[in-house]
Protein backbone atom coordinates (compact mmCIF):
# COMPACT_ATOMS: atom_id res chain seq x y z
CA UNK A 1 0.00 0.00 0.00
CA UNK A 2 1.27 3.39 -0.58
CA UNK A 3 2.24 6.25 1.76
CA UNK A 4 0.67 9.34 1.86
CA UNK A 5 4.37 11.14 0.49
CA UNK A 6 4.18 8.22 -2.47
CA UNK A 7 0.84 9.06 -3.37
CA UNK A 8 1.52 12.76 -3.29
CA UNK A 9 4.29 12.41 -5.37
CA UNK A 10 2.40 9.89 -8.17
CA UNK A 11 -0.44 13.08 -8.23
CA UNK A 12 2.21 15.72 -8.87
CA UNK A 13 3.83 13.36 -11.75
CA UNK A 14 0.37 12.94 -13.19
CA UNK A 15 -0.35 16.68 -13.69
CA UNK A 16 2.82 17.27 -15.02
CA UNK A 17 2.23 14.70 -17.55
CA UNK A 18 -0.40 16.34 -18.24
CA UNK A 19 0.48 19.86 -18.57
CA UNK A 20 3.46 17.98 -20.91
CA UNK A 21 0.92 16.50 -23.08
CA UNK A 22 -1.30 19.59 -23.25
CA UNK A 23 1.54 21.82 -24.29
CA UNK A 24 3.40 19.20 -27.06
CA UNK A 25 -0.46 18.82 -28.49
CA UNK A 26 -1.42 23.14 -28.79
CA UNK A 27 -0.81 24.67 -31.94
CA UNK A 28 2.21 27.25 -32.13
CA UNK A 29 1.81 30.50 -30.98
CA UNK A 30 -1.66 29.42 -28.53
CA UNK A 31 -1.38 30.26 -25.04
CA UNK A 32 -1.73 26.33 -23.97
CA UNK A 33 1.76 26.17 -25.49
CA UNK A 34 3.42 28.68 -23.86
CA UNK A 35 5.36 28.71 -20.68
CA UNK A 36 3.02 29.03 -17.54
CA UNK A 37 5.66 31.06 -15.39
CA UNK A 38 6.24 34.71 -16.69
CA UNK A 39 10.00 35.59 -17.36
CA UNK A 40 11.14 37.68 -14.36
CA UNK A 41 10.64 41.63 -15.30
CA UNK A 42 13.55 43.81 -15.23
CA UNK A 43 14.72 45.20 -12.00
CA UNK A 44 17.32 47.22 -10.20
CA UNK A 45 17.61 45.41 -6.43
CA UNK A 46 20.06 48.27 -5.49
CA UNK A 47 17.42 50.39 -3.24
CA UNK A 48 15.65 47.54 -1.91
CA UNK A 49 19.37 45.74 -0.88
CA UNK A 50 19.81 48.98 0.81
CA UNK A 51 16.24 48.90 2.78
CA UNK A 52 16.14 45.21 3.19
CA UNK A 53 20.07 45.41 4.78
CA UNK A 54 18.49 48.27 7.28
CA UNK A 55 15.87 46.17 8.34
CA UNK A 56 17.83 43.17 9.47
CA UNK A 57 18.22 45.17 12.39
CA UNK A 58 14.56 44.65 13.13
CA UNK A 59 14.12 41.01 12.58
CA UNK A 60 17.59 39.47 13.52
CA UNK A 61 18.76 36.99 13.69
CA UNK A 62 17.43 35.77 10.75
CA UNK A 63 17.18 31.74 12.08
CA UNK A 64 14.86 32.81 14.86
CA UNK A 65 12.81 34.71 11.76
CA UNK A 66 13.07 31.33 9.91
CA UNK A 67 11.74 29.60 12.74
CA UNK A 68 8.64 31.93 13.33
CA UNK A 69 8.12 31.70 9.41
CA UNK A 70 7.63 27.85 9.40
CA UNK A 71 5.98 27.72 12.40
CA UNK A 72 3.30 30.17 11.31
CA UNK A 73 3.10 28.27 7.50
CA UNK A 74 2.69 24.91 9.19
CA UNK A 75 -0.10 26.29 11.61
CA UNK A 76 -1.87 27.63 8.93
CA UNK A 77 -1.04 24.66 6.06
CA UNK A 78 -0.67 21.62 7.87
CA UNK A 79 -0.53 19.48 5.12
CA UNK A 80 2.95 21.32 4.11
CA UNK A 81 4.63 19.45 7.04
CA UNK A 82 5.23 16.42 4.92
CA UNK A 83 6.73 18.05 2.11
CA UNK A 84 10.11 18.68 4.76
CA UNK A 85 12.17 16.39 6.89
CA UNK A 86 11.30 15.80 10.61
CA UNK A 87 14.37 17.18 11.64
CA UNK A 88 13.92 20.89 10.32
CA UNK A 89 17.42 21.88 11.43
CA UNK A 90 19.28 21.61 8.17
CA UNK A 91 16.36 23.11 6.30
CA UNK A 92 16.43 26.31 8.68
CA UNK A 93 19.97 27.08 8.34
CA UNK A 94 19.74 26.24 4.41
CA UNK A 95 17.12 28.84 4.19
CA UNK A 96 19.20 31.29 6.10
CA UNK A 97 21.69 30.82 3.69
CA UNK A 98 19.68 31.74 0.60
CA UNK A 99 18.09 34.80 2.43
CA UNK A 100 21.58 36.16 3.27
CA UNK A 101 22.70 35.11 -0.30
CA UNK A 102 19.26 36.72 -1.81
CA UNK A 103 20.03 40.07 -0.17
CA UNK A 104 24.06 39.94 -0.88
CA UNK A 105 23.45 39.44 -4.45
CA UNK A 106 20.13 41.60 -5.06
CA UNK A 107 22.18 44.27 -6.97
CA UNK A 108 22.78 41.25 -9.55
CA UNK A 109 19.38 40.69 -10.65
CA UNK A 110 20.38 38.54 -13.55
CA UNK A 111 22.60 36.04 -11.43
CA UNK A 112 19.82 35.63 -9.02
CA UNK A 113 17.43 34.91 -11.65
CA UNK A 114 20.10 32.24 -13.02
CA UNK A 115 21.27 30.55 -9.90
CA UNK A 116 17.06 30.33 -8.29
CA UNK A 117 15.95 28.90 -12.23
CA UNK A 118 18.22 26.03 -11.38
CA UNK A 119 16.89 25.93 -7.88
CA UNK A 120 13.40 25.87 -9.33
CA UNK A 121 14.21 22.80 -11.25
CA UNK A 122 15.81 20.96 -8.25
CA UNK A 123 12.79 21.49 -6.22
CA UNK A 124 10.32 19.65 -8.41
CA UNK A 125 11.86 16.48 -6.79
CA UNK A 126 10.61 17.74 -3.62
CA UNK A 127 6.85 17.76 -4.47
CA UNK A 128 6.72 21.99 -4.70
CA UNK A 129 4.20 24.11 -6.68
CA UNK A 130 3.72 27.73 -7.08
CA UNK A 131 0.25 27.58 -4.65
CA UNK A 132 3.30 26.61 -2.04
CA UNK A 133 5.35 29.85 -3.09
CA UNK A 134 2.10 31.62 -2.35
CA UNK A 135 2.00 30.51 1.17
CA UNK A 136 5.68 30.66 2.22
CA UNK A 137 5.49 34.67 0.85
CA UNK A 138 2.20 34.75 3.53
CA UNK A 139 3.76 33.02 6.11
CA UNK A 140 7.02 35.04 5.36
CA UNK A 141 5.06 38.78 5.68
CA UNK A 142 3.16 37.94 9.06
CA UNK A 143 7.10 36.14 10.85
CA UNK A 144 8.96 39.75 9.72
CA UNK A 145 5.42 41.90 11.25
CA UNK A 146 5.99 39.42 14.29
CA UNK A 147 9.15 40.23 14.89
CA UNK A 148 9.71 43.53 13.99
CA UNK A 149 6.82 44.89 15.73
CA UNK A 150 5.74 48.27 15.41
CA UNK A 151 8.75 49.43 13.28
CA UNK A 152 7.56 47.20 10.68
CA UNK A 153 6.72 49.49 7.45
CA UNK A 154 4.71 49.04 4.39
CA UNK A 155 7.89 50.41 2.34
CA UNK A 156 10.22 47.63 4.10
CA UNK A 157 7.39 44.84 3.70
CA UNK A 158 7.09 46.04 -0.35
CA UNK A 159 10.97 45.93 -0.35
CA UNK A 160 10.87 42.34 0.96
CA UNK A 161 8.37 40.83 -1.33
CA UNK A 162 9.88 42.30 -4.50
CA UNK A 163 12.88 40.29 -3.29
CA UNK A 164 11.15 37.22 -2.73
CA UNK A 165 9.12 37.39 -5.76
CA UNK A 166 12.12 38.37 -8.24
CA UNK A 167 13.48 34.80 -6.96
CA UNK A 168 10.41 32.66 -6.45
CA UNK A 169 9.28 34.06 -10.24
CA UNK A 170 12.56 32.34 -11.40
CA UNK A 171 12.37 29.24 -9.10
CA UNK A 172 8.51 28.84 -11.10
CA UNK A 173 9.43 29.41 -14.50
CA UNK A 174 13.09 26.89 -14.02
CA UNK A 175 10.71 23.89 -13.03
CA UNK A 176 8.14 24.78 -16.13
CA UNK A 177 10.98 24.77 -18.13
CA UNK A 178 11.75 21.32 -16.80
CA UNK A 179 8.52 19.53 -17.00
CA UNK A 180 9.89 17.31 -19.73
CA UNK A 181 12.34 16.02 -17.00
CA UNK A 182 11.96 13.70 -14.44
CA UNK A 183 11.82 15.66 -11.37
CA UNK A 184 13.36 12.22 -9.85
CA UNK A 185 14.72 8.43 -10.37
CA UNK A 186 14.05 5.64 -8.41
CA UNK A 187 17.48 3.31 -7.95
CA UNK A 188 18.45 0.19 -6.27
CA UNK A 189 21.66 -0.27 -4.39
CA UNK A 190 23.32 -3.03 -6.27
CA UNK A 191 26.64 -2.60 -3.85
CA UNK A 192 27.50 -1.14 -0.69
CA UNK A 193 31.18 -0.98 0.76
CA UNK A 194 32.21 0.20 3.92
CA UNK A 195 35.84 1.20 3.16
CA UNK A 196 36.50 2.59 6.56
CA UNK A 197 33.94 2.80 9.22
CA UNK A 198 32.67 5.92 8.00
CA UNK A 199 32.77 5.31 4.40
CA UNK A 200 31.35 3.57 1.90
CA UNK A 201 31.21 3.30 -2.03
CA UNK A 202 27.83 2.41 -3.34
CA UNK A 203 26.78 1.27 -6.60
CA UNK A 204 23.50 2.22 -7.72
CA UNK A 205 21.23 1.39 -11.06
CA UNK A 206 18.26 3.80 -11.80
CA UNK A 207 15.26 2.11 -12.98
CA UNK A 208 15.10 4.61 -15.70
CA UNK A 209 17.77 6.09 -18.09
CA UNK A 210 19.18 8.47 -16.36
CA UNK A 211 21.87 10.34 -18.67
CA UNK A 212 24.52 12.77 -16.94
CA UNK A 213 28.51 13.18 -17.62
CA UNK A 214 31.35 12.77 -15.09
CA UNK A 215 31.92 15.30 -13.25
CA UNK A 216 28.61 16.13 -12.34
CA UNK A 217 26.94 15.34 -8.73
CA UNK A 218 23.18 13.75 -7.84
CA UNK A 219 21.13 14.67 -4.82
CA UNK A 220 20.20 11.46 -3.28
CA UNK A 221 17.50 10.83 -0.39
CA UNK A 222 17.21 7.61 1.66
CA UNK A 223 13.80 5.82 2.52
CA UNK A 224 15.15 6.15 5.88
CA UNK A 225 15.12 9.88 5.99
CA UNK A 226 12.45 11.25 3.54
CA UNK A 227 12.74 14.75 2.13
CA UNK A 228 16.11 14.99 2.97
CA UNK A 229 18.64 15.69 0.29
CA UNK A 230 22.35 15.81 0.49
CA UNK A 231 24.39 16.13 -2.94
CA UNK A 232 27.61 13.40 -3.98
CA UNK A 233 29.24 13.42 -7.15
CA UNK A 234 29.25 10.70 -9.22
CA UNK A 235 32.24 8.84 -9.42
CA UNK A 236 32.10 7.08 -12.61
CA UNK A 237 31.89 7.97 -15.62
CA UNK A 238 28.53 6.96 -17.84
CA UNK A 239 28.85 2.87 -18.37
CA UNK A 240 26.47 0.87 -20.76
CA UNK A 241 25.86 -1.30 -17.72
CA UNK A 242 23.81 1.98 -16.33
CA UNK A 243 24.98 1.51 -12.97
CA UNK A 244 26.22 5.05 -10.83
CA UNK A 245 29.02 5.43 -8.06
CA UNK A 246 28.69 7.60 -5.14
CA UNK A 247 31.40 8.18 -2.21
CA UNK A 248 29.71 8.82 0.78
CA UNK A 249 31.11 9.69 4.42
CA UNK A 250 28.99 10.01 7.21
CA UNK A 251 30.22 11.71 10.09
CA UNK A 252 28.05 10.12 12.37
CA UNK A 253 24.59 8.20 12.24
CA UNK A 254 22.03 11.14 11.64
CA UNK A 255 21.78 12.84 8.60
CA UNK A 256 21.41 11.31 4.64
CA UNK A 257 25.29 10.58 4.52
CA UNK A 258 24.39 8.53 8.28
CA UNK A 259 21.73 6.77 6.48
CA UNK A 260 23.55 5.84 3.11
CA UNK A 261 26.72 4.70 5.20
CA UNK A 262 25.54 2.76 8.10
CA UNK A 263 21.46 2.06 6.94
CA UNK A 264 21.75 0.87 3.68
CA UNK A 265 22.61 -2.20 2.36
CA UNK A 266 22.43 -4.20 -1.47
CA UNK A 267 18.77 -4.23 -2.41
CA UNK A 268 17.67 -1.05 -0.58
CA UNK A 269 16.68 1.46 -2.91
CA UNK A 270 17.05 5.23 -2.88
CA UNK A 271 15.93 8.87 -4.79
CA UNK A 272 18.49 11.02 -7.31
CA UNK A 273 17.97 14.39 -8.40
CA UNK A 274 18.68 15.26 -11.88
CA UNK A 275 22.69 15.80 -12.35
CA UNK A 276 23.96 19.01 -11.91
CA UNK A 277 27.08 20.83 -11.88
CA UNK A 278 30.48 22.39 -13.58
CA UNK A 279 32.92 20.24 -13.74
CA UNK A 280 32.37 17.76 -16.63
CA UNK A 281 34.91 18.48 -19.59
CA UNK A 282 33.86 19.93 -23.24
CA UNK A 283 32.97 17.36 -25.23
CA UNK A 284 36.27 17.33 -27.69
CA UNK A 285 39.00 17.71 -25.31
CA UNK A 286 41.48 20.15 -26.30
CA UNK A 287 45.26 19.13 -26.88
CA UNK A 288 46.08 20.51 -23.57
CA UNK A 289 47.88 19.25 -20.51
CA UNK A 290 45.28 18.16 -17.32
CA UNK A 291 45.85 19.11 -13.71
CA UNK A 292 43.41 17.10 -11.47
CA UNK A 293 43.18 18.03 -7.82
CA UNK A 294 41.50 15.69 -5.31
CA UNK A 295 41.32 15.99 -1.43
CA UNK A 296 39.14 13.35 0.49
CA UNK A 297 35.75 12.28 -1.12
CA UNK A 298 36.14 14.97 -3.70
CA UNK A 299 38.41 12.05 -5.63
CA UNK A 300 35.22 10.75 -6.48
CA UNK A 301 34.24 13.22 -9.82
CA UNK A 302 38.26 12.83 -10.90
CA UNK A 303 37.72 9.70 -10.93
CA UNK A 304 34.84 9.95 -13.39
CA UNK A 305 36.85 12.43 -15.29
CA UNK A 306 39.84 10.47 -15.58
CA UNK A 307 37.78 7.36 -16.77
CA UNK A 308 36.25 9.98 -19.21
CA UNK A 309 39.51 11.06 -20.65
CA UNK A 310 40.80 7.41 -20.91
CA UNK A 311 37.92 7.15 -23.58
CA UNK A 312 39.69 9.63 -25.61
CA UNK A 313 43.29 7.54 -25.88
CA UNK A 314 43.58 9.00 -29.25
CA UNK A 315 44.51 12.42 -27.85
CA UNK A 316 47.94 12.36 -26.58
CA UNK A 317 48.15 14.97 -23.28
CA UNK A 318 49.46 14.91 -19.97
CA UNK A 319 47.80 14.06 -16.98
CA UNK A 320 49.13 15.00 -13.82
CA UNK A 321 46.41 14.17 -10.61
CA UNK A 322 47.77 15.98 -7.12
CA UNK A 323 45.92 13.89 -4.03
CA UNK A 324 45.47 16.09 -0.90
CA UNK A 325 44.38 14.89 2.64
CA UNK A 326 41.63 12.10 2.76
CA UNK A 327 40.62 12.64 6.11
CA UNK A 328 40.03 14.92 9.05
CA UNK A 329 43.35 16.11 9.51
CA UNK A 330 46.47 15.96 7.00
CA UNK A 331 47.81 12.47 9.26
CA UNK A 332 44.88 10.54 8.25
CA UNK A 333 46.01 7.08 6.59
CA UNK A 334 45.91 5.54 3.13
CA UNK A 335 43.57 6.89 0.39
CA UNK A 336 40.11 4.76 0.43
CA UNK A 337 40.40 3.97 -3.23
CA UNK A 338 44.27 3.24 -3.14
CA UNK A 339 44.01 0.03 -4.98
CA UNK A 340 41.51 1.01 -7.72
CA UNK A 341 43.81 4.33 -8.51
CA UNK A 342 46.95 2.19 -8.19
CA UNK A 343 45.67 -0.42 -10.80
CA UNK A 344 44.46 2.05 -12.82
CA UNK A 345 48.03 4.36 -13.19
CA UNK A 346 49.97 1.40 -13.94
CA UNK A 347 48.27 1.04 -17.20
CA UNK A 348 48.49 4.90 -18.28
CA UNK A 349 51.37 5.93 -18.99
CA UNK A 350 49.71 9.54 -19.37
CA UNK A 351 48.93 9.73 -16.00
CA UNK A 352 51.05 11.02 -12.77
CA UNK A 353 50.20 10.81 -9.44
CA UNK A 354 51.64 13.48 -6.79
CA UNK A 355 50.80 12.92 -3.32
CA UNK A 356 50.57 16.32 -1.20
CA UNK A 357 52.55 16.83 1.97
CA UNK A 358 50.43 14.54 4.36
CA UNK A 359 53.10 14.96 7.10
CA UNK A 360 51.61 18.55 7.33
CA UNK A 361 48.81 19.37 9.64
CA UNK A 362 47.55 22.21 8.53
CA UNK A 363 45.48 22.12 5.02
CA UNK A 364 46.28 24.90 3.48
CA UNK A 365 50.46 24.44 3.95
CA UNK A 366 49.81 20.88 2.68
CA UNK A 367 48.32 22.31 -0.60
CA UNK A 368 50.44 25.10 -0.93
CA UNK A 369 53.43 23.12 -0.43
CA UNK A 370 52.38 20.33 -3.32
CA UNK A 371 51.10 23.36 -5.40
CA UNK A 372 54.34 25.52 -6.04
CA UNK A 373 55.57 22.39 -6.98
CA UNK A 374 53.53 22.25 -10.06
CA UNK A 375 52.49 25.84 -10.64
CA UNK A 376 54.75 28.24 -12.46
CA UNK A 377 56.01 31.44 -10.68
CA UNK A 378 54.92 33.55 -12.40
CA UNK A 379 51.18 34.71 -14.02
CA UNK A 380 50.32 33.31 -17.36
CA UNK A 381 52.85 30.86 -17.42
CA UNK A 382 50.54 28.04 -17.41
CA UNK A 383 49.38 28.06 -21.07
CA UNK A 384 47.53 25.52 -21.91
CA UNK A 385 46.07 23.75 -19.34
CA UNK A 386 43.07 22.83 -17.36
CA UNK A 387 43.14 22.07 -14.04
CA UNK A 388 40.30 21.01 -11.75
CA UNK A 389 40.71 21.42 -8.01
CA UNK A 390 37.93 18.82 -5.71
CA UNK A 391 38.03 19.40 -1.56
CA UNK A 392 36.12 17.29 -0.21
CA UNK A 393 33.56 18.24 2.08
CA UNK A 394 35.38 17.48 5.43
CA UNK A 395 38.04 19.25 4.07
CA UNK A 396 36.81 22.17 2.66
CA UNK A 397 37.61 24.34 5.43
CA UNK A 398 37.99 27.94 3.90
CA UNK A 399 41.85 28.46 4.82
CA UNK A 400 42.62 25.64 2.24
CA UNK A 401 40.16 26.64 -0.29
CA UNK A 402 40.71 30.23 -0.09
CA UNK A 403 44.61 29.42 -0.26
CA UNK A 404 44.44 27.35 -3.05
CA UNK A 405 42.55 29.81 -4.96
CA UNK A 406 45.04 32.51 -3.77
CA UNK A 407 47.51 30.02 -5.38
CA UNK A 408 45.64 29.53 -8.51
CA UNK A 409 45.69 32.99 -9.21
CA UNK A 410 49.37 34.12 -8.45
CA UNK A 411 50.04 31.60 -11.57
CA UNK A 412 47.42 33.70 -13.38
CA UNK A 413 44.02 33.17 -12.98
CA UNK A 414 42.21 36.36 -12.28
CA UNK A 415 39.96 36.13 -9.04
CA UNK A 416 36.61 37.34 -11.18
CA UNK A 417 36.53 35.05 -12.71
CA UNK A 418 36.35 32.47 -10.02
CA UNK A 419 32.66 30.53 -10.45
CA UNK A 420 30.32 28.95 -7.06
CA UNK A 421 27.78 26.33 -7.52
CA UNK A 422 26.06 25.03 -4.36
CA UNK A 423 27.31 21.02 -4.66
CA UNK A 424 30.87 20.56 -2.54
CA UNK A 425 34.16 21.91 -2.39
CA UNK A 426 35.24 21.76 -6.00
CA UNK A 427 36.96 23.95 -8.49
CA UNK A 428 37.38 23.88 -11.92
CA UNK A 429 40.49 25.95 -13.80
CA UNK A 430 40.68 26.08 -17.52
CA UNK A 431 43.76 27.69 -18.91
CA UNK A 432 45.02 28.89 -22.13
CA UNK A 433 47.43 31.49 -23.91
CA UNK A 434 44.49 33.71 -23.87
CA UNK A 435 41.77 32.90 -21.31
CA UNK A 436 41.50 31.76 -17.90
CA UNK A 437 38.29 30.13 -16.05
CA UNK A 438 38.22 28.88 -12.73
CA UNK A 439 35.04 27.91 -10.64
CA UNK A 440 35.02 26.93 -7.01
CA UNK A 441 31.57 25.30 -5.01
CA UNK A 442 31.55 25.44 -1.66
CA UNK A 443 29.33 22.71 0.32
Amino acid sequence: MNTPSEDYHALLARHDAMRLRRRILAPAGSRAGECSAKAPQAYDGTADQLLIGDSLLLVNPLEELIAELYRILFERHPYLRSLFPESMAFQQAHLAGIFRYLIGNLHRADEIIRVFGQLGRDHRKLGVRPAHFEAFEAALIEALRVRSGARWTHELEQAWLRMLRLAVSAMVRGADEAIAELPSWEATVTSHELRTPDLAVLRVRPHQPYAFEAGQYASLESPLLEQAWRPYYLARAPHPDGELEFHVRARGADGVSGALVHGTREGCTVRLSAPRGALALPEHLPFADLLLIASGTGWAPMKALLQRIDDERARARRVRLLLGPTGETATDGEMYDAAYLEAFRRKRPWLTVIAADTTNPRFADAWLSALNGILPPQPGAAARQHACLALAPEAAATGPAQAVAARLAAAGVPAEQIRHDAAGAVAVTEMSASTTRTGLLSA
